[in-house]
């Protein structure tokens, strides 16, 4: 984790107490249109219940933060400490993760007083002068926090899927994108080098995003928009998904056991596709960028279509200048929108969907993963996992940087995950 400014201000206090209330009251908001059930329910084992998300962030607060920092602070349940800890070996015991759906007890309401409780506590602490450190922590878990806004609308996503009513998170009722652009995507040209990639340090990041080093990208080309679903029914129907020479062979071992046909929520409707989404259940949109596939199945896809996933390091390159603004979830569209025309530069670049990479998630050069227990909060997870890029449509809009590294394992598809395609210039 970095920060702009090396000691603690009136200025920097103002503006984390700022950032927290707006993390905080954009969470209940999030969390506002779900029953105790909704909240309950975790329908599989890499997804969690909304209660939980709403649980553990405030325990974020009150373990790292607020029990050493807050003198005479009250633990608001000791019992918290077992059920809401995620994977912070170091600071105890933890209820495993696939049974995280089994804690019907505390309740909805008590958790809402759960979070009530650390904020009027986390208010009390920020009145005074914050050291550094303890401001460091508290930009980490407001950025923690947004992260599990999107883990929040994924998994309720996931578990909606399941329902055979398919309930809708908001309301469906169609939101227009002006002047769609189906046409073939432009290829834009890089001439590559020894480019410098990884945060500069200037703003909150992190730790993996760091430290700054130079790579050598090769001259490359990059696509100006991302795939869309008519691109990916074209792929189904030359036999992408029965084609064992365009797929990696652990990716093609996984699709063969899942039968994989189609991304994740798609159904064959009348001849038709329909794919389940926040807005509830929907016709795919032909030019809208396709989304919920995995590594696997981007990779296959651009073995297909004659070309490859860019490495995070020539996505960075690319993405470095273009304005951070896109299909966030603040547009309130919660679904990928098709690119739009007239727009310069790459689009889609940011928002819409997470862009695979071909970049296995792995330390930068001189990384060192932080002291004590926010240690674990990355570095434990470079093995085994792949970068995305770019944001989506369920993420945050000042959540995002040109730095920013997601990761998931090579078969992830809950996600809001997509792909543009790059190839050697």
């Amino acid at each position: 984790m970095r920060v702009s400014k090396p000691q603690g201000s009136p200025e920097r206090n103002a503006s984390l107490l700022t950032l927290y209330q707006s993390v905080r009251d954009a969470t209940a908001r999030l969390g506002a249109p779900l029953s105790d059930a909704d909240a309950t329910v975790q329908s599989m084992p890499d997804a969690s219940p909304a209660k939980w998300h709403l649980a553990h962030t405030t325990w974020f607060f009150e373990t790292m933060v607020l029990e050493q920092n807050l003198p005479g602070y009250r633990v608001f349940d000791r019992a918290f400490n077992f059920l809401f800890n995620s994977y912070y070996e170091s600071i105890g015991a933890r209820q495993p993760r696939p049974r995280r759906g089994m804690l019907t007890r505390p309740s909805l309401e008590t958790v809402h007083a759960y979070r009530d409780h650390v904020d009027r506590a986390m208010a009390s602490l920020m009145q005074d002068d914050l050291p550094p450190a303890v401001a460091d922590l508290i930009e980490l878990g407001c950025n923690h926090e947004q992260q599990h806004q999107e883990l929040m609308l994924t998994d309720i996503l996931h578990l909606f899927a399941q329902n055979p009513l398919r309930p809708a998170y908001k309301d469906p009722g169609p939101i227009a994108v002006a002047k769609t652009d189906s046409s073939p995507p432009r290829y834009r040209r890089f001439d590559g080098g020894v480019v410098e990639v990884g945060h500069d340090g200037q703003g909150f990041a992190f730790d993996c995003e760091g430290p700054r080093h130079r790579a050598l990208v090769e001259p490359y080309e990059l696509a100006d928009r991302l795939v869309t679903n008519a691109e990916w029914m074209a792929f189904m129907a030359d036999g992408g998904y029965r084609t064992p020479l365009l797929w990696l062979s652990a990716g093609w071992a996984t699709a063969q056991s899942e039968g994989w046909t189609a991304p994740l929520y798609w159904e064959e409707r009348d001849g038709a596709y329909w794919s389940m989404t926040l807005r509830g259940a929907q016709p795919v949109d032909p030019a809208a960028p396709v989304c919920h596939v995995s590594y696997f199945e981007a990779d296959a896809f651009a073995t297909w279509a004659g070309r490859r996933l860019p490495s995070e390091f020539e996505w960075e390159h690319a993405a470095e200048g273009e304005p951070s603004h896109g299909n966030f979830v603040d547009s309130g569209r919660l679904r990928p929108a098709p690119a739009q025309a007239g727009q310069p530069g790459l689009r889609q670049i940011y928002g819409d969907v997470w862009e695979w990479t071909r970049s296995a998630f792995a330390p930068y050069p001189r990384f060192h993963a932080e002291e004590g227990a926010v240690g674990e909060y990355n570095g434990k997870f470079m093995c085994g996992q792949f970068v995305l890029r770019g944001g989506s449509c369920a993420t945050p809009a000042n959540h995002m940087r040109a730095t920013y590294r997601n990761f998931f394992p090579p078969d992830a598809r809950w996600q809001f995950s997509g792909l543009r395609l790059a190839g050697d210039a």
